[in-house]
């Protein structure tokens, strides 16, 4: 039978298709721009049917349909491996739960961890000559789930880009359940976020200089790892090259503008390396079959003994708060949920690991809360609830507005007053007294 001839076979509707979905199974939307969307919207049409149906996913873009309903939560129960604004309002609407994770670490738990995904259904790009769907912009831990669901479903996106990939970036029609055609809709798109602020650039401006010709960059996500990528872009810094977690806008900037080469990286040389791709429509124009990028899984942009073959590996990231142990918050405000620890962690240790690699956490030193209130970033301790996602032990470079310090090698005294340096002026008298009250403030700092 032709690759043609299976897929007229298996083509169906999305309402035919999520009639394999049973009350109690685990369900897999797998991640970010993948995300179904017929699919999803012909199993909220089953809601009234169904109960218990556990459903997982992961940086959501949209909101669900099956979390729409005011009774969804009756219905369904959503799982995220790392949230998104979507994310945390499904949560707060009470139908919603948080797994923690090292990101790294994702594609294991599905093949070690988890119980058999009883359906995987996610948006792909069409089917190619060879009977391939790829996965476009999301390999991260896809084949993984693909290689332990019972049934797969794909929905064709006209619309999705071909990405290159290092294994692990497209499933054949032979392993293919059920093929949906979609309406191809737009990819959905990331937006850059508001203009860089003041703190921003200053922040920028003590990064980018600490960065050597012939780098490697990861960058997160936010203002302050976009300014800091837009800066590199209008720099004289050449022969750059990437091996990220997420590929981001500023990464097709600095490419344009000629500072990304590859050619002293050690490992896949010349290819920008990313587990998974979200931003505007130049970016995933960028990406489109183009052979200067390469998706690879994410137990291989984040592995640290990956990282530490690759010379000057510089990871840049941003945080919540950080505490005068140097113990760093990136992923909640108290018991808040906001993000995740994705990939952060392995980053800052996989930099350091690195050959004149340096791991940056970069935030403003201060915030406003909704009441207007200005709070200070470095705090005497993390917020009782607030998840230490770097532990004091792995912090390397913090940056503020007012300064860049090196964590290691610290002791306890020098690591609160090298956070108070980093702190707003009007904290560093009430900071200086808690570290007084902790027995890590030396009376001849002060």
């Amino acid at each position: 039978m032709t690759y043609q001839e299976q897929y007229q076979q298996k083509l169906t509707t999305a309402a035919e298709a999520v009639k394999v979905v049973k009350s109690g199974d685990w369900v897999d939307y797998t991640w970010c721009t993948n995300h179904p969307i017929e699919l999803d919207k012909a199993l909220a049409a089953r809601k009234d049917e169904l109960h218990d149906v556990k459903v997982r996913g992961g940086v959501t873009m949209w909101m669900p349909e099956i979390a729409k309903a005011e009774d969804a939560g009756d219905h369904f129960a959503w799982h995220s491996w790392h949230c998104s604004g979507i994310d945390r309002k499904i949560i707060a609407k009470g139908m919603g739960y948080f797994s923690p994770m090292r990101y790294s670490e994702l594609p294991r738990f599905y093949r070690e961890h988890l119980d058999p995904v009883d359906v995987v259904m996610l948006q792909t790009t069409p089917m190619d000559v060879h009977g391939n769907f790829n996965f476009g912009l999301g390999c991260s831990h896809i084949a993984d789930i693909i290689a332990r669901a019972k049934c797969v479903i794909v929905e064709v996106n006209e619309k999705m880009p071909w990405v290159n990939g290092l294994t692990g970036t497209e499933v054949n029609i032979a392993d293919v359940d059920m093929v949906v055609e979609g309406q191809n809709p737009d990819v959905a798109q990331l937006g850059g976020g508001a203009a860089p602020t003041d703190v921003d650039v200053a922040v920028a401006n003590l990064v980018v200089p600490q960065i050597p010709n012939g780098a490697c960059l990861q960058l997160g996500i936010g203002g302050m790892p976009n300014t800091i990528g837009a800066m590199i872009a209008q720099s004289d810094l050449k022969d750059l090259s990437v091996h990220t977690e997420m590929y981001v806008d500023a990464f097709v900037a600095m490419a344009k503008a000629g500072k990304i080469t590859g050619r002293c990286k050690a490992l896949d040389k010349g290819r920008q390396v990313f587990a998974f791709a979200a931003g505007s429509k130049e970016l995933y124009d960028y990406v489109d079959r183009n052979p200067d990028v390469m998706a690879a899984p994410v137990d291989y942009t984040n592995d640290v003994r990956v990282m530490a073959q690759i010379d000057n590996f510089i990871s840049i990231n941003n945080a919540i708060d950080m505490d005068l142990f140097g113990q760093v918050n990136a992923e909640s405000a108290g018991t808040k949920h906001i993000s995740g620890t994705g990939g952060q962690l392995d980053f800052a240790m996989g930099a350091y690991l690195s050959k004149g690699g340096k791991s940056f956490i970069c935030m403003s030193s201060t915030m406003t809360d909704k009441q207007g209130n200005v709070k200070s970033r470095i705090v005497p301790t993390l917020t009782p609830g607030s998840i230490a996602t770097d532990p004091r032990s792995c912090t390397h470079y913090i940056v503020t507005e007012y300064g860049m310090v090196n964590m290691k090698g610290l002791s306890t005294w020098q690591r609160a007053e090298a956070a108070i340096s980093l702190a707003h002026p009007d904290f560093r008298e009430q900071l200086i007294k808690d570290a007084e009250k902790m027995g890590i403030w030396r009376r001849s700092n002060k």
